[in-house]
């Protein structure tokens, strides 16, 4: 049902800072492997917390910028902002119950 969005350097103030739910980015990049493994997982959590969290991938070999603001060096990094400031961070891979839940926190129940 939800896609995630793609974020850029470009829409990033709009689209997460700006942003009145909470915001999950995934920083990755084409050539990596765990960040394929975690795909599935962003792109199910779009469609869960549609009308709920804005959910987006950042490819970071475009958009160096925004991943050099917020100290990304490994990928996949994901990063959760409420309100524009950022409120967690997770490097790696991880499962899909636990991003549901930091985002389940934050989410306001529509």
């Amino acid at each position: 049902m939800g896609k995630p969005i793609e974020i850029t350097d470009a829409n990033f103030q709009e689209v997460v800072l700006s942003s009145d739910q909470p915001v999950l980015v995934d920083f990755w990049a084409e050539w990596c492997g765990p960040c394929k493994a975690i795909g599935p997982i962003v792109e199910e959590l779009a469609g869960d917390f549609a009308g709920k969290a804005v959910i987006g991938k950042l490819d970071v070999e475009g958009n160096r910028g925004t991943a050099a603001q917020f100290g990304v060096m490994s990928i996949p990094t994901l990063l959760i902002f409420k309100d524009g400031q950022l409120v967690d961070k997770h490097v790696g891979l991880t499962s899909k119950s636990v991003l549901a839940a930091k985002l389940g926190a934050l989410a306001t129940v529509a």
